[in-house]
């Protein structure tokens, strides 16, 4: 039996519904990297290749953007399959916790960490359905137990927030070291 193949043809797979989607992001996602990389890792004279600063980024962009290219066409030449949108809003939903880490950041040069990451933990807890005093007790101990690990365990330096200012003065200095 002989089979004539095209370039084509060799590229041929089943499509899901978000897949189109998905490939055109990447590949842009994929490109820009591509083009902003000779700014972001720079290749000194002097060095072989694979001793240069930029040379691994180089090849990671690169793969990058040779797979998302190859991922592209085999997208293009699949067969379309219906559900795009419903599959492309489920993909939506999970920035939802974007915003949610976005609002936490921007939230501790403000409030504090400890003040942000308790409303983080108790805010994510309610969102996700958690309503009796048991869980949400869990998740402020949560909270305060990251804040404890990581700035006086750890001794992560992480700015004060604004909030602490208006704290009486022997407070204000525990709550600048500790919390």
């Amino acid at each position: 039996m002989n089979r004539v193949f095209t370039f084509l043809a060799m590229f041929r797979r089943e499509r899901q519904p978000g897949d189109l989607v998905f490939a055109v992001g990447f590949f842009l996602v994929a490109l820009v990297a591509a083009l902003v990389l000779p700014a972001q890792a720079k290749f000194l004279p002097g060095k072989t290749l694979v001793a240069q600063p930029g040379f691994w980024p180089a090849v990671g962009v690169g793969m990058m953007v040779v797979f998302g290219a190859v991922h592209l066409l085999a997208t293009v030449n699949a067969p379309r399959l219906p559900g795009r949108l419903k599959e492309v809003l489920v993909w939506a939903r999970s920035l939802e916790f974007v915003a949610w880490f976005t609002a936490y950041v921007l939230s501790v040069p403000i409030l504090g960490y400890l003040p942000a990451t308790l409303a983080l933990a108790l805010g994510l807890a309610l969102r996700l359905g958690y309503r009796s005093a048991r869980a949400l007790g869990s998740a402020a101990l949560f909270a305060l137990a990251v804040v404890l690990i990581f700035r006086t365990g750890l001794g992560v330096r992480i700015p004060a927030g604004a909030l602490y200012d208006h704290l009486p003065d022997g407070l204000r200095a525990f709550a600048l070291v500790n919390l």
